[in-house]
């Protein structure tokens, strides 16, 4: 049966509360559980209902139509979604459970509730839970869709214009791109499933209790920033549990970490992928440059001894920094001593500009993009270059070679769309009576889907539940930007694709 893309996530996210539902029942949350297994029930009766409807219906529109969905996976299936999670909780307004749905199911992670004891583990599970499920969602389509228009950082890459079918796909799978959509799942869930469970096995076995151990694995494998206990620092696993995060967090720097099923691809794998050295250098080179500042700033000098303090404190700001390109948004429990190292009390800036910079192209991962990061800095140093050297001839190399003519201007004019949005979204906060500082961290945790910096980036940490109704709908609108990115907005806003 031919069915339209969004009708058959729906049916995935109504079969998926049962899950919740049965963890309900055996915890002794059985309002909260018969919420999640009356919501199932229903969806699942709506999903039967109108697929009996499109029997025998063609669907159109191909790959932009799979973009429409994509775009209403984001923003109308949190309005079903956030059902349960309102009626199970009773305490909170629909709209607050609705901004909950779609921070989580844009992998954002930022919560209105900000004491965990106020939900109980069925509600705290249901969040990692559409976390997670949003982050497999992105894993598929950025191959199965957004590869084949050029869009989130392949056009980059491509050859074709961003928002337009390259070539190659044009012969493939423009003809019925549901086969490289089902293709593509078939391929890539079971890695995401595999990686998600084995993860869960490791942090429950350092010390994690089973929810903890289980929400924080979703968090990782799809970098939502999703904790039941407010955060890794407060688990049982320690520093073994953070070791191991990291291990897995490099699935968000690279596509080639996992698959090599997209045009990012390259012959010599990670050793000659720039968005992954380019991860690994930020990852050590900021924790580095930190850690020297102890001496270079002569902030307690007397510590310097404590080599002890100072191995935690080079881990916290490993481990922070690496949560925070990948827009995971965890802190370490040895943050605190890395900001007392490094006499940097409030390194906001620091972890917005991590943020901002985000993982890889066709990955779980915010922000700009390594890849586009990487183009802007190659076309500096060309530019650089032909200052001393008008005459000269660039030498494409290896990673040079990834990047398509014009990828570095396509890059600057992606860069600059960001930086606009930003501060159209910082306006419309402040014209809403949120402070200039608040109102910018809420836009970049937004564009970022980077939730904790709303938390860890302003000097006191922001409550979202006391925003008025017009500032939560902007910070959703910033969410779903922020993962569907501007290009792709402009895609279905492009009469020409319709009419193709």
């Amino acid at each position: 049966m031919d069915l339209p893309l969004f009708l058959l996530i729906f049916g995935v996210a109504s079969v998926s509360m049962l899950l919740p539902a049965l963890h309900g029942g055996a915890a002794r949350n059985l309002d909260t559980a018969r919420m999640f297994f009356y919501c199932a029930c229903l969806g699942m009766a709506l999903f039967v209902m109108i697929s009996i409807a499109h029997a025998g219906r063609r669907q159109r529109n191909g790959v932009l139509g799979s973009l429409i969905s994509l775009f209403a996976t984001f923003v109308f299936l949190p309005a079903f979604l956030a059902v349960p999670f309102f009626e199970g909780l009773g305490t909170t307004t629909y709209l607050n459970a609705y901004v909950e749905m779609v921070s989580a199911i844009t992998t954002t992670g930022a919560t209105l509730f900000e004491e965990p004891e106020r939900l109980n583990g069925t509600l705290h599970l249901w969040r990692a839970q559409v976390g997670w499920m949003g982050g497999a969602v992105m894993w598929i389509a950025a191959s199965a869709i957004l590869a084949p228009l050029n869009l989130g950082g392949f056009e980059v890459t491509a050859q074709a214009e961003p928002g337009q079918r390259e070539a190659r796909f044009n012969l493939m799978d423009r003809a019925d791109p549901r086969k490289r959509l089902l293709r593509v799942t078939k391929t890539l869930l079971p890695i995401y499933i595999g990686l998600t469970v084995l993860l869960w096995i490791l942090l429950l076995i350092s010390g994690d209790t089973p929810l903890v151990s289980l929400s924080h694995a979703m968090s990782i494998m799809s970098t939502s920033g999703i904790s039941p206990v407010g955060g890794v620092e407060n688990g049982g696993s320690g520093m073994t549990g953070e070791a191991l995060m990291v291990l897995f967090m490099v699935f968000a720097l690279s596509r080639l970490t996992f698959s090599s099923d997209t045009i990012t691809a390259t012959q010599g794998g990670l050793r000659t992928d720039p968005e992954f050295k380019l991860g690994i250098f930020l990852v050590f080179g900021v924790p580095a440059i930190l850690f020297l500042r102890h001496w270079l700033g002569a902030f307690d000098v007397a510590a310097e001894d404590d080599l002890d303090l100072a191995v935690r404190s080079l881990w916290g700001s490993v481990f922070t920094v690496m949560s925070f390109l990948t827009t995971t948004g965890f802190v370490s429990e040895d943050w605190a001593q890395a900001q007392a190292w490094s006499g940097l009390q409030t390194p906001g800036l620091i972890l917005m500009g991590l943020a901002l910079i985000g993982g890889g192209v066709a990955t779980t991962a915010g922000g700009v993009k390594l890849l586009r990061v990487f183009a802007l800095y190659l076309n500096g140093l060309r530019e650089m270059e032909r200052l001393v050297h008008p005459s000269s001839v660039s030498s494409a190399g290896s990673a040079t070679r990834r990047l398509q003519r014009n990828g570095a201007f396509i890059a600057w004019i992606f860069f600059m769309m960001f930086a606009l949005t930003l501060a159209v979204l910082t306006l419309l906060l402040a014209f809403q009576g949120v402070s200039f500082e608040e109102a910018l961290v809420l836009s970049i945790a937004g564009l970022s889907t980077t939730g904790p910096l709303t938390t860890f980036a302003a000097d006191t940490p922001i409550s979202l539940v006391e925003l008025e109704p017009f500032a939560k709908a902007v910070f959703c609108a910033a969410m779903v930007l922020g993962r569907l990115e501007t290009l792709a907005i402009i895609a279905l806003l492009t009469p020409d694709l319709w009419r193709d």
